[in-house]
């Protein structure tokens, strides 16, 4: 495999997990009356999450 592709998989697993934690850090910033906003939030965090761990496991095959 190329090294470029295991670099840039390494890069855009690395950008996502930095967009989880800022989604998470908005999350714990949340007021009151805004559960529905919240849990589009989580929604949205574990799609990131989901997102970063396959990026991270196609890094690992293309070694």
């Amino acid at each position: 495999m190329s090294s470029t592709v295991h670099a840039e998989l390494g890069a855009a697993a690395d950008a996502i997990g930095r967009y989880r934690s800022r989604v998470s850090g908005l999350i714990e910033s949340l007021g009151p009356n805004t559960e529905d906003l919240a849990t589009a939030m989580y929604e949205a965090e574990r799609a990131l999450l989901s997102a970063e761990r396959l990026l991270i496991r196609a890094e690992k095959l293309s070694r």
